[in-house]
């Protein structure tokens, strides 16, 4: 009984045309190998599986070749060839930098490469896993490298390009291996299969291309294990079955049932998912790889992503003129998002079973009238015989006011702190000066209840009607509302930059009805403007009094306050009274 060679092995390419998925890169080689220009060092990089290692030997042998093709191929008949394919070349050397990568590997190496050729005209050294040699043995090879003799040709095989040397990189042409497309490693199994005698389905070998992620020696692998499973006659259900994937069967039942707005449909078919041992993470990613695949199915520009048999993409196709672009959008944002949390969530079935509600919800969402409706922006018409100033803004300059209780045409009743920052008024105007002019006497509008929910008009009206609010208008002095001021900054340790500016920032009375405060850039205004109302309502209750109003304005540029030292102020004096200094020098005086 002949000894059983597995399928990477059996089929690793031997000359360039068998090698998949690297068209491009293998014409170059072959052009160069043509015009007689080879380099003296290679780098290939890639993922695994892809073909590097495979195209130096391919390379190693070509180069020493007699009488290449015309096609640029060995001719597998010479002496050179024939001892390569018999593995007793001694113009090829294989060093595997995982477990040779001291420096006194390298030495062995370098004193290999002063021998010449006993047979063709190249000493290939091809060094695999480059990355693994140490930074010792990297700066020892180095010197070789850049100068080698005429007959030395290295060619390094990395799957991390990133860990290699700047100075190694520098000296060597560098090949980047791409990954092998979904479609040409389906191909080549459907060939390995007939050269097999095994009978397969196109779906089921695009199923083990999808799994080997762009690696031709991990396709040829999952082919291998599928076969002893099935038995030589390779079934899309054998491979899922197999490799434990999740039939794209299940997603397309999915959809439907979303497209229906079928909530218990799509519940039952994840607990059937669920039943049949798949995880819900595994299956939350497949449903955004599905909508995924959806999208690029409605566009034929973007077709050619869709990496599925013909069949399948047929169905895609059907499936996904019933789906609305909105739609899919939406899935895939919820479908996403649910990937995302499903890692910190403490109930990770309740998650995914939310995420199927609503996305059977996209197409037609429930509408119910909640308990507590969205918050509402207020904007209440001026009441009948009052006029309410539009807000003007000039720069620099910013005035909040509060008068009367009334709140830009919306009288401020016992509301709690919480309903002012929902309803999120901001009376803020922009003045450029402080007015000087005496406080206007204002009738007092009609009292307004502030609620952060719509209401039916005949609810708002009976509010209306029985909430009345108290007019308070006791007198205070400056020294009382900076007391009150100050007593507010107390209360917001936490707000440590609203506690300095209220320290640093104090009110100043213009009349019995009016304070202004100067600030001395808009941040200090956005953080006074964002406690407003729980600073006005503690003043008023401090105060005793709800008639005033408050106005903030930004200092000017070289406007704020001027402050001298004792010594500017005995200079002042002495330049307005001589007399000053004099006797300032008979009593020796000196300043504290």
């Amino acid at each position: 009984m002949d000894n059983y060679i597995v399928s990477a092995r059996k089929y690793r390419p031997s000359t360039f045309r068998s090698v998949v998925g690297q068209k491009a890169l293998t014409q170059t080689l072959k052009n160069a190998i043509d015009s007689n220009k080879l380099a003296h060092a290679y780098l290939f990089c890639g993922p695994r599986g892809v073909g590097k290692t495979s195209c130096a030997r391919i390379f190693a042998k070509t180069i020493n070749c007699f009488h290449p093709t015309e096609s640029g191929e060995a001719c597998n008949e010479c002496e050179s060839c024939r001892a390569f394919n018999e593995q007793r070349s001694y113009n090829i050397i294989e060093l595997d930098a995982a477990s040779n990568n001291s420096v006194d590997d390298i030495r062995t190496l370098i004193d290999q490469v002063r021998i010449p050729p006993q047979i063709g005209k190249y000493k290939v050294f091809i060094i695999d896993e480059v990355h693994m040699l140490s930074a010792a043995a990297f700066n020892a090879f180095l010197k070789t490298l850049e100068e080698p003799p005429h007959h030395a040709i290295f060619i390094l095989a990395t799957t991390e390009k990133h860990k290699i040397l700047p100075t190694i990189l520098s000296r060597c042409q560098v090949y980047d291996f791409q990954r092998i497309t979904t479609t040409d490693i389906a191909e080549h199994l459907q060939y390995v299969a007939s050269q097999e005698g095994i009978t397969a389905e196109p779906e089921a070998l695009n199923i083990i291309a999808q799994k080997a992620d762009g690696g031709m020696r991990d396709a040829l692998s999952v082919f291998d294990q599928v076969v002893s499973f099935s038995g030589g006659h390779i079934t899309y259900k054998s491979v899922i079955e197999n490799l434990n994937v999740l039939d794209y069967e299940y997603y397309f039942r999915l959809v439907d049932a979303f497209l229906q707005n079928n909530v218990p449909q799509a519940l039952m078919i994840f607990k059937e998912i669920r039943d049949n041992g798949f995880e819900a993470q595994f299956f939350i990613g497949g449903l955004s790889r599905h909508f995924r695949d959806l999208l690029v199915s409605k566009d034929p520009v973007t077709l050619p992503l869709l990496e599925v048999s013909e069949s399948v993409a047929k169905r895609y196709g059907e499936q996904a003129e019933k789906c609305t672009l909105p739609f899919l959008y939406r899935a895939m944002e919820l479908s996403n998002r649910c990937d995302l949390d499903y890692r910190i969530s403490n109930n990770k079935q309740f998650l995914v079973e939310l995420t199927l509600i609503q996305i059977c919800q996209i197409t037609n969402p429930v509408t119910s009238a909640p308990e507590n409706p969205p918050l509402q922006k207020i904007t209440p018409a001026p009441n009948a015989g009052q006029t309410v100033s539009p807000t003007t803004q000039t720069p620099n300059t910013t005035t909040s006011q509060q008068t009367a209780g009334t709140t830009s045409g919306v009288t401020q009743t016992a509301e709690p702190q919480a309903a002012y920052r929902a309803a999120t008024i901001r009376p803020t105007t922009f003045k450029r000066d402080i007015p000087a002019a005496p406080t206007q006497t204002r009738k007092a509008a009609p009292p307004t209840r502030i609620s952060i929910h719509q209401k039916p008009a005949e609810s708002v009206a009976e509010e209306n009607t029985s909430t009345v609010q108290t007019v308070l208008d006791t007198p205070f002095t400056a020294e009382a509302l900076t007391t009150a001021w100050l007593e507010y900054a107390k209360t917001i340790p936490t707000e440590v930059v609203l506690v300095n500016t209220m320290q640093s920032c104090r009110p100043q009375l213009v009349d019995p009805k009016n304070f202004v405060v100067s600030v001395d850039s808009q941040i200090q205004v956005d953080h006074i403007n964002e406690h407003f109302h729980e600073l006005m309502s503690f003043l008023q209750n401090a105060l005793k009094n709800n008639q005033f109003s408050m106005q903030l304005r930004i200092n000017q540029p070289g406007e704020k306050e001027i402050i001298f030292s004792p010594k500017d102020v005995l200079m002042k004096m002495i330049e307005k009274n001589p007399d000053i200094k004099n006797l300032y020098d008979t009593f020796d005086l000196e300043i504290a």
